[in-house]
């Protein structure tokens, strides 16, 4: 039943599920409910059972909505970063190390990337070349650091969020 239903439904949520960065966690209410059915049908629970935030993450080990989308945009800028995103990325992204006046800040140092300005608040921010940099930066230092592989990066990644809970 948890393979089909990772085949049929967790796919589907995390397919392009990028555009929702930034926006309310209102807006991705209903998609958290489709996760969280998805989470009583694998375990055999019913809709109003207690613990359903410890079975989605404790013992599915599923993120949220949310923070699936944070996931999504960290590995994608992680993979521009290797020069393995595709083609239409490169220019939404630009390390504070390459700009000239930052080059000595610590930013520079910390593998930290420039946040562009945006005008329109609802959706200047959520574009991948103001959210993916947003997403990247709000990572601790040991998350940045490209000389870790892309296996222990993603369980990193996963661990950090998990750590919100």
């Amino acid at each position: 039943m948890k393979t089909l239903v990772h085949a049929f439904v967790t796919t589907r949520l995390d397919y392009c599920n990028s555009v929702l960065a930034g926006v309310p966690r209102s807006a991705t209410d209903k998609l958290q409910r489709v996760l969280n059915a998805a989470a009583c049908l694998v375990s055999g629970t019913r809709k109003f059972d207690r613990g359903l935030s410890r079975l989605l993450h404790v013992d599915l080990h599923w993120l949220d909505i949310p923070e699936r989308v944070q996931y999504k945009l960290g590995v994608t800028v992680r993979r521009y970063q290797q020069h393995k995103a595709p083609q239409y990325l490169i220019h939404c992204v630009t390390p504070a190390s390459d700009i000239a006046s930052r080059h000595r800040l610590c930013s520079a140092s910390r593998h930290q990337l420039l946040v562009p300005r945006y005008r329109l608040s609802s959706l200047g921010r959520r574009s991948f070349a103001v959210a993916g940099p947003m997403t990247w930066n709000s990572l601790s230092a040991d998350l940045r650091d490209p000389t870790c592989s892309d296996e222990s990066f993603r369980r990193s990644l996963k661990t950090f969020l998990f750590a919100k809970y």
